[in-house]
């Protein structure tokens, strides 16, 4: 993209005693970021294009150490009510630009909660779609491999990053795709939101058994959501062979978030003959971010690991050197795409995803009322 289209509006802060540079960008820079047609009941549409609490944006931290071109878009947790910006965003872009690893933090909006408009699926879908589009889109501008491209996330935000992980395309969807959204197109939304790699912290994963977080399932999805739906955004149902590898991270003592969700989801990736790695902590509880003793964070021994884990696996998986085949759209030439398919042509497959389309897998709309 040209310089003239960032619109960043905040200026480059130096982060005194950091290695980073931090920036905001607005996702839809010319553009009120989109909502469904019609509109939902009490979705506050008149805000300007540069109110925050209606508009996604990026916190970038770009690394000064020694970066390698690596990126991930981290998605705190908040139970999809709130976020937590701090203790799982600024904190860890930090920590992983000690790595050389660029780091994204996504404000993404939410569900219903006093005060707030009814952010809900595929809101957040959408934010988190288009925050790895716009890295993608825009990475030889921050001298980023666009084959490396990663996601991070916690709790919601775990389920969040493995959404976009499960349900994503090769740029430009079609217009009967969940992943469409009503409004001007640009060049970004021609770029793949398929992340290269996936480090899930503590996620929340299933949303139709007894294992679910039921206020994530409510804040997102509302208090009556469809058994199609629940099953659709249940991500452990969702891998196929072109979900990307992950790192799943959880303590055992977690009383908030079972840490069965990690384990489905590990499960389900290597069952497709992915990398499902897992690192399952002693203690550390629900929400201990870098485990740290940091901005409210627990200081744990235990949980304290995972980074540098993470980085190790990293390594070990090739993320963090440059790739040697660049394909369009930014896919690692080592993870083929496939197209899930249906016996009948014109209805969706078991994972909602058939399409026509040439394009790769794409999201059909469920659930939604039709365009006026």
């Amino acid at each position: 993209m040209k310089s003239n289209r960032l619109y960043a509006f905040a200026m480059i802060l130096f982060m005194a005693g950091t290695a980073s540079s931090q920036t905001v960008q607005l996702l839809w820079p010319q553009r009120k970021a989109p909502w469904p047609i019609p509109v939902p009941a009490g979705l506050d549409t008149t805000k300007a294009l540069t109110d925050t609490s209606k508009n996604p944006y990026l916190t970038m931290y770009l690394s000064t150490t020694n970066p390698n071109g690596a990126a991930v878009v981290i998605c705190p947790g908040g139970g999809y009510e709130h976020l937590s910006p701090i203790r799982e965003g600024r904190n860890v872009a930090i920590k992983f630009n000690g790595y050389g690893v660029a780091g994204f933090v996504l404000r993404y909006r939410y569900g219903v909660v006093a005060g707030n408009a009814p952010f809900q699926h595929p809101i957040e879908m959408w934010d988190v779609q288009r925050a790895v589009r716009w890295v993608r889109a825009n990475a030889a501008r921050y001298g980023l491999d666009p084959n490396r491209v990663g996601i991070i996330g916690f709790s919601a935000g775990g389920h969040l990053a493995s959404t976009v992980a499960t349900h994503f395309d090769a740029g430009n969807p079609d217009n009967t795709s969940i992943n469409y959204y009503p409004g001007t197109k640009d060049s970004v939304d021609a770029v793949s939101c398929r992340p290269d790699f996936q480090i899930l912290g503590y996620p929340v994963i299933n949303m139709d058994s007894s294992i679910v977080h039921a206020g994530s399932r409510t804040a997102l999805l509302g208090t009556s959501p469809s058994q199609t739906l629940l099953r659709l955004l249940s991500n452990e149902r969702q891998v196929t062979a072109s979900t990307p590898n992950g790192f799943i991270f959880a303590a055992r003592n977690d009383a908030t978030v079972p840490p069965q969700n990690s384990r489905a989801y590990a499960d389900s990736l290597k069952k497709r003959g992915l990398h499902g790695d897992t690192l399952f902590v002693a203690t550390g509880g629900h929400g201990f971010g870098l485990a740290d003793g940091a901005d409210g964070a627990v200081n744990d021994a235990s949980a304290k690991v995972w980074p540098d884990s993470a980085r190790a696996w990293m390594q070990r998986m090739g993320y963090m050197t440059a790739t040697t085949a660049l394909l369009p759209h930014g896919h690692n030439a080592t993870v083929p795409f496939s197209n899930p398919t249906s016996k009948d042509a014109d209805n969706l497959d078991m994972l909602g995803r058939s399409s026509k389309q040439p394009h790769g897998p794409v999201l059909k709309a469920l659930d939604l009322p039709p365009a006026k």
